[in-house]
């Protein structure tokens, strides 16, 4: 599946951000309401560790949502690196928007920092080889599409976005539907051009797969050994990915195996924010 690009999430960030603000704003900021309505002041953001940054399109749309006064200085791009104690962002106008709006900001960028910094972290590891890493669904409930941009910003890819957008075929579709080869046929009638893949847990599994036309092979938990004779098998006839029980340890292992793909859902699942500080001067 093609990787998000911002150009597509304008929508998306929209929406985010009004439910973000939904909930930390509700009917007003009071604490701010102490500040006289015609205070200008000045902020800047640092990251207290290193970090691959991503988020400042949420950022920005939560400034102008609270008070399009507001000015936003980035001084790091999405996808770039940060080091501990730098200053990546400069903020200037009314200092109640600035208070009021510095949470919810400063939330959308540590998550989604944390994922990119995960994935570039990950994608580090298998760097040099041709396997390209995925994601997965496993990701913060309201923030999918986000998480999923900021997993590209660390050098991974997408995998589909959601239950709508390609087939993922396992075990218990396969015993509902009789068979690997009747669930991928009933796929291609129900929605032809949509991508079919098969989650398989044997090489003869594959070969049923491989047989009924999947465009995508899952393998999942198979040996390393199984893994590269599926590659000979398969011959570029269809693609291949790995999944399940694979971690950073066996991460480079398995790709060395020569699978097209790798999902691992430790990119968007198992993160922690990014430390960060907005300091306000007036």
């Amino acid at each position: 599946m093609p990787n998000l690009t911002l150009d597509t999430l304008q929508q998306t960030i929209i929406d985010d951000v009004r439910r973000a603000l939904a909930e930390d704003v509700g009917s007003g900021d009071i604490t701010a309401s102490l500040i006289p309505a015609d205070r200008l002041a000045t902020a800047t953001i640092l990251t207290r560790e290193a970090a691959t940054l991503c988020g400042t399109a949420w950022a920005d749309e939560v400034f102008r949502q609270v008070d399009p006064a507001i000015t936003v200085q980035w001084l790091v791009k999405d996808g770039e690196q940060m080091q501990p104690d730098q200053v990546f962002c400069k903020l200037s106008g009314p200092a109640r928007g600035l208070l009021t709006a510095e949470r919810s900001a400063m939330n959308f960028i540590q998550t989604l920092s944390a994922t990119a910094t995960r994935s570039q972290y990950f994608a580090s590891l298998v760097e040099g080889t041709s396997v390209r890493l995925l994601d997965t669904r496993k990701t913060l409930p309201g923030l999918r599409m986000a998480q999923k941009y900021a997993v590209t910003c660390g050098g991974c890819h997408n995998h589909r976005i959601g239950l709508f957008d390609a087939f993922l075929i396992k075990e218990n579709h396969i015993a509902a539907c009789g068979g690997i080869a009747e669930a991928v046929a009933q796929a291609r009638s129900l929605a032809p051009g949509k991508p079919v893949e098969v989650e398989v847990e044997s090489l003869d599994e594959m070969q049923q797969a491989l047989s009924a036309g999947a465009d995508i092979i899952m393998l999942d938990e198979l040996s390393h050994d199984d893994m590269r004779e599926a590659v000979a098998q398969t011959a570029g006839r269809a693609s291949l990915e790995a999944s399940g029980g694979i971690t950073e340890k066996t991460l480079r292992s398995v790709a060395e195996t020569g699978v097209d793909f790798i999902s691992i859902g430790t990119l968007t699942k198992d993160i922690k924010a990014v430390d960060l500080s907005m300091r306000l001067a007036m």
